[in-house]
């Protein structure tokens, strides 16, 4: 059979027509990247340059108010913890210019002109402010504080202009942004409405030069393989259907020559079908000993369940039962103490102090036993918290720790990380604590930070205390573990356990950090989802 070459080939009808197609669409896209990279330069100096330039003024802002508050408080009370505003609003502002000059804040440019308008107005009130909080300095008269008030009025303002500036900026931003969108949109619709009308010019040509052939050829195979396998195959249209009809026929004599070969397949195929038989024979034998398994599992679980519920139970009556009888004996004891004293000598005195004493570190040990034991048995919400508000909630719990020890914590900018509240506050509390407690000569200083790592938050609590020997950084972790006697330090030697089994419950890990200078306990979280994507 001869293959009819007068056929003009599809490729090159194809061709003719994808490269029209192709240039418009080139033509398109180019625009559409043109839009794009629009959009991308607004979106950068909107998200990367402005926005940051605004909180960085709002930063600005605060710190100077609380400045303004701090020389406020200290001029009405003269006492220098009303201070601590000022001087933490100074290192904020120091902060916060630092990173407006960064962002292009420079003199020169308007921005740089209203941040030395800012600095000027600032510099004015500071100065007249410096003499009214110097130590030793005389009461603040009516005439000084209505000057401050005065020259915090000017920084207001200059406050006020700078974040109005900085709210055009914004809005400009936004409005070269919205246009780049809208002109990357329309770019979209005309490359859409390309390939919708090469679409169209596809189907109709395709219906003409190769369904119709395909149809006729389709036609002729469907009566060989209905009836009449004798009858011979041919494709007419363009050379390809003509090269298809002839492979049919070629096809139709190879099926002709190779149905002898079928008996052969026959017989291959029931000795397959015997071998599968074998093998699903073997799977229903494993599937029942995976059965097995499964009911030992459940057997297991049920034994877990019942266990729990024996620890629940044990936990009620530590809590209750075992507890009462050591309040009556400290009650007791401290009734003869009060009775008898003076009556006694002194080792009879000493002796009830031992038993009062002996009985309270049994309370605080079995409930310090009960907060361990029941971490993660009945977990609460895991809500999204923020991790400073938990810090601040901790330090307020130590008032009177750090009241007595003349410590200072402080802590940087702490992220917002899911956990249950109460328990993780508990860890700041614990390990704060024991900074508070483990001191050395120089008053306690804490400092908590965190920092991102991957997919964790890894957070630090470093202090200046009395340290510990690298050889102990795993044995602190361990229950009712003490490196000091009881008489050098109280405490029962769970805080840090318990800290570790709540990190742990919340899928981090903690330890000690024995290469900083300082101690540092640091302990990892789960960032949040968002966090990541961003």
């Amino acid at each position: 059979m001869s293959v009819d070459a007068r056929g003009r080939p599809i490729r090159r009808r194809l061709a003719l027509l994808a490269a029209v197609e192709t240039v418009l669409l080139v033509a398109a896209l180019i625009a559409a990247g043109i839009a794009l990279n629009n959009l991308t330069e607004a979106r950068t100096r909107l998200l990367d340059v402005v926005a940051p330039q605004r909180l960085a003024a709002i930063q600005l802002s605060t710190a100077l108010l609380n400045q303004e508050s701090g020389v406020r408080g200290y001029q009405l009370g003269r006492q220098p913890a009303f201070l601590v505003p000022y001087t933490d609003g100074m290192r904020s502002q120091a902060d916060a210019v630092a990173q407006l000059r960064q962002l292009g804040a420079a003199p020169g440019t308007r921005i740089g002109d209203d941040l030395d308008a800012v600095l000027r107005a600032a510099t004015a009130w500071q100065a007249a402010a410096a003499p009214t909080i110097a130590p030793g300095a005389p009461p603040v008269t009516a005439d000084q504080v209505e000057r401050g008030r005065t020259l915090f009025v000017d920084v207001r303002r200059a406050l006020d202009a700078q974040l109005d500036h900085l709210a055009a900026l914004r809005d400009s931003g936004r409005s070269d942004l919205d246009a780049a969108a809208r002109f990357l949109n329309a770019m979209f619709v005309v490359v859409g409405a390309l390939v919708l009308v090469l679409f169209a010019m596809l189907f109709l040509g395709l219906r003409q030069v190769v369904t119709r052939p395909i149809l006729r050829l389709a036609a002729e195979v469907r009566r060989v393989a209905d009836s009449d396998i004798h009858h011979p195959v041919s494709g007419s249209g363009p050379r390809e259907i003509a090269q298809l009809g002839a492979d049919v026929e070629a096809m139709r004599q190879r099926i002709l020559d190779e149905v002898a070969e079928l008996e052969q397949a026959h017989a291959l195929l029931d000795r397959r079908t015997r071998e599968a038989e074998e093998t699903n024979a073997m799977l229903d034998r494993r599937t029942r000993e995976a059965e097995e398994t499964n009911a030992m599992l459940d057997r297991r679980t049920r034994e877990l369940e019942r266990s729990n519920a024996d620890l629940e139970q044990f936990a009620y009556v530590a809590s209750h039962d075992l507890q009462e009888p050591l309040r009556k004996v400290a009650s007791f004891c401290q009734l003869l103490q009060r009775r008898y004293q003076g009556l006694l000598d002194e080792r009879g005195e000493q002796y009830i102090e031992y038993a009062v004493d002996g009985a309270k570190r049994m309370q605080t040990l079995i409930n310090d036993l009960l907060a361990f034991s029941r971490v993660g048995r009945k977990p609460g919400e895991h809500v999204v918290a923020d991790a400073g508000a938990l810090v601040d909630d901790a330090i307020a719990n130590l008032e009177v720790a750090l009241s007595l020890s003349g410590g200072k914590v402080s802590r940087g900018d702490l992220p917002e990380v899911r956990v249950e509240p109460a328990l993780m506050t508990a860890v700041f509390q614990n390990l704060i604590g024991n900074a508070l407690k483990f001191k050395g000569e120089a008053p306690p200083e804490v400092r908590v930070t965190a920092e991102r790592d991957g997919g964790d938050w890894v957070f630090s609590v470093t202090d200046n205390g009395i340290g510990i020997d690298a050889e102990y950084a795993e044995r602190v972790f361990a229950l009712f573990q003490r490196l000091h006697t009881r008489s050098a330090y109280p405490g029962t030697g769970i805080g840090l356990a318990l800290c570790r089994r709540i990190v742990e419950h919340h899928g981090g890990r903690i330890w000690l950090d024995t290469e900083a200078a300082d101690t540092t306990f640091r302990f990892t979280l789960p960032a949040l989802e968002d966090e990541g994507t961003a």
